[in-house]
């Protein structure tokens, strides 16, 4: 697995780069968010650690740039920030990061959280069903998700590699009420250190691709004091 470090502190990029050899992962690093976009252009790594605050094109830019590329490998993004406030982890997940953690970080956590977004990739191996519902279906083997329209028109939707893990989630049990812990074990895994809210954030971000009114969803549902689940009726 490639992981690309950028962090323009070089001590922190330093040891990152450290402990994730250690594991194993082939690293890669730079300072600067124009050199990132470059060198994910070139290498397409499976994930990148990005820094929120770094020159150039900062950390959420560089996250935008790189969800906007469909042609590009949609790699995990692990958001890093010196700033605790919660409007800046919102921001950086609605922008596409996969997870976030605030300096100053263990070395030892943010391996762990490597390994659980990785995870994710590997637990799809072997797979190959189709899910289906009136509006929608998702091949999981393929990785493509379509909506269904009238008049039998398909249209392929662009997801994150989140955004479809999601879908295929609620798919694969429809009417199934999802609470948050019960998905972050299923696409995070068991060693997810970071906010559960996190999970609203990327339903919202999954209901602004799927729904015709995100503000009043009828496919992907909040049950009040629980949490998620998803319904796909004939007349929905």
């Amino acid at each position: 697995m490639d992981i690309l470090i950028v962090e323009d502190e070089a001590e922190i990029a330093q040891l990152i780069q450290l402990y994730l050899e250690k594991e194993g992962f082939s690293c890669r690093a730079c300072r600067d968010g124009l050199t990132a976009i470059q060198i994910f252009q070139e290498q397409q790594p499976d994930l990148i650690i990005l820094d929120l605050m770094i020159p150039g094109l900062d950390g959420l830019e560089v996250c935008a740039r790189i969800r906007q590329k469909p042609d590009s490998k949609d790699p995990y993004i692990l958001m890093l920030t010196a700033r605790g406030e919660e409007i800046d982890r919102i921001i950086g997940l609605s922008t596409g990061a996969d997870d976030y953690m605030v300096k100053p970080f263990s070395p030892r956590e943010l391996v762990a959280r490597v390994r659980a977004l990785l995870r994710r990739t590997l637990r799809q191996g072997g797979q190959n069903r189709v899910y289906q519902t009136p509006h929608f279906s998702v091949d999981v083997d393929q990785r493509v998700a379509n909506r269904h329209l009238e008049d039998g028109i398909t249209e392929q939707l662009e997801l994150t590699t989140l955004e479809f893990d999601l879908l295929t989630t609620f798919m694969s049990y429809p009417g199934r009420v999802w609470n948050r812990a019960q998905l972050i074990e299923r696409l995070w895994g068991s060693d997810f250190f970071g906010d559960e809210r996190v999970v609203d954030t990327h339903v919202a971000r999954l209901r602004k691709k799927i729904e015709p009114d995100p503000t009043s969803p009828v496919f992907l549902k909040t049950v009040i004091g629980v949490g998620y689940k998803f319904e796909d009726a004939t007349g929905g």
